[in-house]
């Protein structure tokens, strides 16, 4: 009975129960959020979302709701509405499990760039942000001239450069799906010129990616249960990754919270909000935790308001909006 009862008060907590607080772990995250801080849900009743991005020029919220094939927008005037469908998965014949859409950015012309899991390519839709629509030109569908897994998360340098990663989340079955054709879960760049070229296929699980500021150095999240680790790379002159080391080792934090690193945003101070374990990991720039935005709901990934004084969080079925200082 004891069971029951703390089962149904995690799927239904009290009314006045926060959805999330601020844990902190070092005096300096005093600088970056007000341990007292509210945190509010803005969205709500979705399936699992995700890649959520902040348009300035239209003061809008963009996120992907991966399972319903969409993504929505929020606007602090007008709420949530459907942006984009399909976002993410535009053949005729029915499929399931994430086919959506996942990660979104904005390249250095305003386009929207977009992770596309069911289609498997890195997509620019061919239509202005104020009048959106599901046309699509392919960045990357191949590398080898084998398919993509599924791009799941990007980063778009200031040149214009595309670096994502490329798990396999997106496919039906998972790694074990017979369509997959490459036979690892690499990141990679995309170049200017179009050229793709495979950064690393070391990485079990590669999915949140992250410039820091000045983009010599690049944050990436490993969702592996088995490797739940946050890895950091030099970059090149030539755009390759080099010295790759662990930034922040997740196994301790695993064992006790069993969700690996998911999404990354860096702030132009250099401070990381990292969903992963229990919330949303905050680290100063040489991976030494701040504290946390603690929460029961699975966080996914998160972006920064054109000030970067709120952070949006994309948690389960829902968007959470916290005022940074």
């Amino acid at each position: 009975m004891i069971a029951l009862v703390s089962l149904l008060m995690f799927l239904f907590p009290p009314a006045d129960t926060p959805v999330a607080v601020i844990e902190k772990l070092h005096p300096d995250l005093d600088a970056v959020v007000d341990a007292h801080t509210a945190i509010n849900v803005i969205a709500d009743g979705f399936e699992w979302v995700e890649g959520p991005l902040w348009v300035e020029q239209e003061k809008m919220l963009l996120f992907s709701d991966v399972m319903k094939n969409r993504i929505y927008k929020w606007t602090a005037e007008k709420g949530t509405s459907v942006y984009l469908e399909p976002s993410g998965y535009t053949a005729a014949v029915p499929r399931g499990k994430e086919l959506g859409s996942n990660g979104l950015a904005l390249d250095p012309q305003g386009q929207l760039v977009i992770c596309q899991h069911g289609d498997r390519r890195i997509a620019v839709m061919s239509a202005s942000l104020s009048d959106p629509r599901p046309a699509f030109i392919t960045a990357a569908g191949r590398y080898t001239n084998k398919k993509f897994n599924s791009p799941n998360d990007l980063a778009i340098k200031s040149n214009g450069d595309i670096y994502f990663t490329d798990p396999p989340y997106g496919l039906e079955k998972g790694p074990e799906d017979p369509v997959r054709e490459l036979a690892f879960h690499g990141v990679y760049r995309i170049a200017r010129d179009g050229t793709v070229s495979l950064l690393t296929d070391s990485l079990t699980r590669p999915n949140g990616i992250a410039f820091f500021p000045g983009e010599k150095q690049l944050l990436i999240a490993n969702s592996d249960p088995q490797k739940p680790h946050w890895y950091i790379y030099d970059l090149t002159g030539k755009g390759a990754l080099a010295n790759g080391r662990i930034f922040f080792d997740g196994a301790a934090i695993f064992g006790k919270e069993h969700r690996t690193p998911d999404g990354i945003k860096i702030s132009n101070k250099g401070i990381v909000f990292a969903p992963g374990p229990g919330g949303v990991w905050i680290f100063n720039k040489d991976g030494l935790p701040l504290g946390r935005i603690k929460t029961t709901l699975i966080t996914s990934n998160c972006a920064f308001s054109g000030d970067q004084r709120t952070l949006f969080i994309t948690a389960d079925h829902c968007v959470l909006r916290v005022a940074l200082k």
